[in-house]
This record gives C-alpha cells, structure tokens and sequence, in this order.
C-alpha cells in the first residue's frame, strides 16, 4: 500500500470514529436530553471561567446560565432523610434542575468516592429520578451521572 493510501486509510479511520461518537452522543442526548441540557450549560461556566475558583462561584454562575436557558433550577432545597419514619436531619443538594435532577456540584482537582457517595445519598433520600455529580475545579470538566 502507498503512504497515499495509507494516510486515506488512517483519515477513513478517523472520520468513521468521529462519526460514531457523534451518533453515540446524539443518541445519548435524545434519551437524556435533560442531563444533556444541564451538562451545556455547565461546560460554557467551564469553558468561561477555567479551574481555579470556590464552588460558590460556580454555582452563581451556573445558576445565571440557566436561567438564560431558562431552565427551571432551585438552588439548595432543603430535603428531610427519615430512617424508620423517624426525621433524623435535613440535607441541601447545590441544585434541583427541572424539579427531577439533583446536581451536585464540586471544585476539587479530581473527584472522589466520598463525592460520588455523596451524591448517591442526596439522589435516593429526594427520591429523584436522576443525578449528576458536576466538578469544575480540573482542566476538563468532569460528570457523573447517576440514575436512582
């Protein structure tokens, strides 16, 4: 084979993978397109103001660009944890997005098993159907979503 061939071969290649990560991701999208939604606005926070701040910061800014997206958000509801019908405590997730999603937010160079704990508690105490654990303190943004 040429390096002409080899070189089309390799760009074929290529093309094909982006092409099925973009069919994966639009396939992701329509089964999700709430978390999808909520993922888009916390990647422009990201992409505007880097690592390196508070998570209160964030969580400002994050809840501006929702509601540019006009997307309906508390931020930090008050949820009560019952153990044997008894209330033993209250807890305030960062934010409930669509009034289905809790969305944890951190600030840390890398998450955590505490964090994805963390927010497995606040998902199954709210009893809400989905959860995403969003940290904007590494160079990437990273996500994990979880579903109750």
């Amino acid at each position: 084979m040429t390096d002409e061939a080899n070189k089309s071969a390799e760009a074929q290649k290529l093309e094909d993978a982006v092409e099925d990560r973009d069919v994966a991701w639009t396939r992701r999208m329509l089964q999700d397109p709430l978390t999808y939604a909520i993922i888009g606005a916390a990647q422009k926070v990201h992409a505007a103001l880097g690592p390196g701040f508070t998570e209160s910061t964030y969580q400002a800014a994050l809840c501006k660009e929702l509601m540019l997206r006009d997307i309906p958000f508390q931020s930090q509801p008050e949820y009560e944890v019952f153990y044997q019908k008894t209330l033993c405590g209250v807890f305030r997730p960062d934010m409930v997005v669509y009034g289905q999603v809790v969305v944890e937010l951190k600030a840390v160079s890398s998450l955590s098993k505490e964090h994805r704990a963390q927010t497995i508690s606040y998902l199954r105490a709210s009893e809400l159907p989905t959860g995403l654990l969003i940290n904007f303190g590494a160079a990437s943004l990273e996500v994990k979503r979880f579903k109750n």
